[in-house]
């Protein structure tokens, strides 16, 4: 056996574990704030935006924060 071939069967020469990849749907619609919340964005912003009034699609422009209950799958996703 080579000095090399031992490094395979020696058990601390690879210690750290594999990187988790992140949703890369998530990291293109979610965000985090300063304090560590989700962002989100609104929906039915993107077409058909003749029949909504101005007020509605004003509303709809902001940022969201994420409800409490989607918190935990979306930080699975974006891996936090």
């Amino acid at each position: 056996m080579n000095p090399s071939d031992s490094d395979k069967y020696n058990f601390n020469y690879c210690s750290t574990m594999a990187k988790l990849k992140t949703n890369s749907g998530a990291k293109k619609r979610f965000a985090l704030t300063g304090t560590g919340k989700i962002k989100r964005k609104h929906a039915y912003h993107s077409h058909i935006l003749t029949k909504k009034t101005k007020k509605q699609k004003r509303n709809l422009d902001h940022f969201a924060i994420l409800d409490k209950e989607d918190v935990k799958r979306v930080k699975e996703l974006l891996v936090l």
